[in-house]
């Protein structure tokens, strides 16, 4: 599974605090403490201020691509933005994200063919996301046509399937897992990645909701994940969970993370 590093987010203070003033130091710190954490690909996002986004982002790439050597997802809401970021990428970068609904997917299918990148693709359409596992594969089946006209290949399209809280919608949980579910079956080319932290949403002890989910959508076919990699109970979940699932040859890994002290 692709362990995305989520920590390096403008939404966070201490990020936002470290971009705005250009304190390379602290952000070259985040990228090392997650790649060495077991992350492959780490998520940037500069933020949500329009007048300086672009170069904020332009900066973050360039100084976390200075300090280790993986793939970033590239993650804004803003097209400029994101061009910005993946003109000084280094290699093949995903972007965090694109949907079905036309004017985002018009702005940022261009990105996709000229700098040849990987994307995350939300069921998201007409501004909603669809509360069954039906509609999100449909929302999927969609997007898969319309990449297929474009030329964009399904092995470079990340589903999301949106998690949304169960404290509010009960189903929620079973429906993400069967979207997972089917969009693997229906499309097995293609991968599936989610983000966690919605789905604990209002409730107590939340890494444990968090971590048990994970899990159980490992086993429904997830291929990644954008979580924080220090969190070691998060982590011991999924070597424990890949051992189970045959995804870890003599469970190598599981006894390797054992002799780390990585178990939790």
């Amino acid at each position: 599974m692709l362990i995305v590093g989520e920590r390096i987010n403008g939404t966070r203070e201490e990020i936002a605090r470290a971009i705005s003033e250009r304190d390379g130091e602290f952000i070259r710190n985040e990228a090392r403490t997650q790649v060495d954490a077991a992350a492959a690909m780490l998520d940037v996002n500069a933020g949500t201020t329009p007048k300086t986004e672009a170069e904020d982002l332009k900066w973050l790439v360039e100084v976390v691509q200075g300090e280790v050597d993986v793939p970033l997802a590239i993650d804004s809401a803003n097209p400029e933005a994101l061009a910005a970021g993946l003109s000084v990428h280094k290699g093949s970068a995903l972007i965090n994200s694109i949907t079905a609904e036309e004017e985002r997917f018009r702005a940022v299918l261009p990105l996709i063919k000229e700098f040849d990148a990987s994307v995350v693709a939300l069921t998201m359409a007409g501004g909603i996301m669809p509360e069954s596992a039906e509609g999100r594969l449909a929302i999927a089946q969609d997007l898969i046509q319309r990449f297929a006209v474009a030329g964009i290949p399904q092995e470079k399209i990340y589903f999301d399937p949106l998690v949304r809280p169960v404290a509010t919608e009960s189903a929620q949980g079973r429906a993400v897992l069967e979207a997972v579910r089917q969009i693997k079956e229906k499309f097995p080319e293609a991968r599936t990645i989610c983000g966690l932290s919605n789905i604990s949403f209002g409730l107590p002890r939340r890494g444990l909701l968090n971590r048990t989910f994970l899990a159980m959508l490992l086993a429904s076919g997830l291929d990644a994940a954008i979580i924080d990699p220090t969190d070691k109970r998060m982590m011991a979940a999924i070597f424990a969970s890949r051992s189970l699932l045959g995804q870890d040859e003599y469970s190598l890994k599981y006894i390797d993370a054992q002799r780390k002290g990585l178990l939790k």
